[in-house]
């Protein structure tokens, strides 16, 4: 059977580019790596542009009634507990409403919603293969020691019940 490496990247529909444009390179740190913003309306951006040209792409033209759910969530990893911390006070500077931060327990999740109502999570994989789903708030003022642990005796918990 023929065998995925991985996800390339993901593209959504926007209402509002330069909006979102800005939201995702100014707030969370994308590089736009090409665009074509007069022509085709699309812009190509990557955590790292060197090693993957792009790994998200906004296009002009999202067709659809408010109510409509359209996107579960787009997720974003990030290196360290610290990052994590660092973009909530860049989140919350940018009077972006923080959903939630919770534990999967192979992950530190953070959850908020773009300029256009998109879910998204930024994480930290702790390196615990927890089973899921799980989510329990945590508090990011506690030390990686501390949050890494819980994590820890969260898999012990769960795989000694099985």
């Amino acid at each position: 059977m023929p065998q995925l490496t991985g996800l390339g990247h993901v593209g959504i529909y926007t209402d509002d580019l330069m909006k979102q444009r800005d939201f995702y390179t100014r707030v969370i740190g994308l590089t736009v790596a090409d665009e074509d913003l007069e022509g085709r309306g699309m812009c190509f951006m990557s955590a790292d542009p060197v090693a993957e040209h792009h790994e998200f792409v906004l296009m002009k033209g999202r067709v659809t009634s408010e109510d409509t759910n359209l996107i579960q969530q787009i997720s974003f990893k990030v290196p360290t507990i610290q990052d994590l911390r660092d973009y909530r006070q860049r989140l919350l500077a940018e009077n972006v409403k923080i959903e939630r931060i919770v534990s999967h327990g192979n992950a530190f999740g953070m959850y908020f919603f773009d300029p256009e109502g998109n879910r998204v999570e930024l994480y930290y994989k702790t390196g615990y293969p927890v089973p899921q789903p799980h989510g329990e708030p945590i508090d990011l003022s506690r030390t990686d020691e501390e949050l890494l642990g819980d994590a820890r005796e969260l898999l012990l918990a769960k795989t000694s019940a099985k």
